[in-house]
């Protein structure tokens, strides 16, 4: 019989037993493969830009801009499209679904952020064609079942319209996918001239101006050119990456990554008592075969690889298929949740894999190693 195959029939000896901790390491697994396919997802900063830059009011978000800093901003050397960005939440049909509207200008939307969300020409003109028309992203679409045509009423939290509704009334022109599984699509592109005119407050003023620099241009470079000129004025600036705004605006509530950390980690120390002590207990049973096994020329090292081995097997075993449903788990649950299992995701399992079976299986292993073959034969 080969090492392996003596390595395989010790880790299935029991196979309630064995079924049990693979179960185990699956479920671990299939926790770390949902939270780190999170994390590389749109709900963390992996799918942010870091060429797309957005002017902000230095007080926050919350803070509105004058739209008349539009034309310096444009003028600053290295900006090469600008475009206001007003922004509207509401709800549609129940107050509990709530919906994003971000407006710009139609003709400097297409060249800020048309790579990044996968705009076309085409899409530009459907927007333009009338004033309550809007661009909806697929996850957003799929998620409501809208279809291009419809029309949709958002009743907003907070801007009202001149006549004192909350309630704005929308067209869908197109409907928008992204630059990749990543970006996010759960919201709604509208006309910045449409919202601006019919609010009854905050006319002529933005949330944000959405940029992007000229080639060659950094976004460091960039981002103090704009805040020193207006450094001054009676609403200061503060420029920021997409990906430095979304790391900023996501740490206001949590350290999302160190809470998954923390999530993750507790699982797999949990997971390492659990098969520490199983295997433990395990080879207590085994140790008339291991003193057999040092008896037929085994030697201590052979006897450290074979237990290592063995916890190595365990994790293989739970470790792939725990992987393997959390990758169905990210294709088949809604793109809404941001979900996207990379290969760097892959890799770190991986890691982890051999991290953790070498980590389980040090201390039976070493036990079994030096475990005197006379001491062995007593246990029968």
């Amino acid at each position: 019989m080969t090492f392996f195959g003596l390595t395989r029939k010790s880790a299935l000896r029991k196979p309630l037993r064995s079924i049990l901790l693979v179960i185990s390491v699956v479920a671990a697994f299939f926790i770390y493969g949902l939270t780190a396919s999170f994390i590389a997802g749109s709900q963390g900063t992996a799918a942010a830009s870091d060429d797309l830059l957005g002017v902000m009011h230095s007080a926050g978000r919350s803070q509105p801009l004058p739209v008349a800093y539009l034309p310096r901003i444009a003028a600053v050397p290295g900006v090469a499209e600008v475009s206001p960005i007003t922004r509207l939440r509401g709800s549609v049909r129940d107050e509990r679904n709530v919906v994003a509207v971000s407006a710009g200008q139609p003709d400097k939307l297409l060249a800020v952020s048309g790579r990044d969300l996968g705009l076309s020409q085409s899409m530009i003109d459907a927007l333009g064609a009338g004033r309550d028309r809007v661009l909806v992203g697929r996850a957003l679409a799929e998620a409501q079942g809208w279809k291009v045509g419809d029309r949709l009423t958002v009743s907003a939290f907070r801007t009202k319209r001149r006549d004192g509704s909350r309630d704005w009334p929308f067209e869908i022109a197109a409907i928008f996918d992204g630059k990749s599984a990543s970006t996010d699509t759960y919201f709604i592109l509208a006309q910045y001239r449409y919202i601006n005119e019919g609010r009854a407050r905050g006319k002529d003023t933005v949330s944000t101006f959405a940029l992007r620099p000229e080639p060659g241009v950094t976004p460091e470079e960039l981002a103090p050119r704009i805040d020193a000129l207006f450094a001054n004025s009676a609403a200061p600036t503060r420029t920021l990456s997409e990906k430095q705004f979304l790391s900023a605006f996501l740490s206001q509530y949590a350290d999302i990554k160190h809470v998954v950390t923390l999530v993750v980690g507790a699982s797999f120390v949990t997971l390492l008592l659990i098969v520490i002590n199983t295997m433990v207990f395990a080879l207590r049973e085994r140790r008339f075969e291991v003193g057999v096994l040092k008896t037929l020329g085994f030697s201590p090292s052979r006897i450290l690889l074979m237990v290592l081995a063995e916890a190595l097997f365990i994790f293989l075993l739970g470790g792939t298929i725990g992987m393997g449903l959390a990758r169905l788990a990210s294709l088949a649950l809604p793109p809404a949740l941001g979900l996207v299992f990379d290969p760097g995701v892959m890799l770190r399992a991986v890691a982890l894999v051999f991290l953790l079976g070498l980590v389980a299986g040090a201390l039976p292993a070493l036990t079994a190693m030096r475990t005197p073959i006379l001491s062995a034969f007593r246990t029968r």
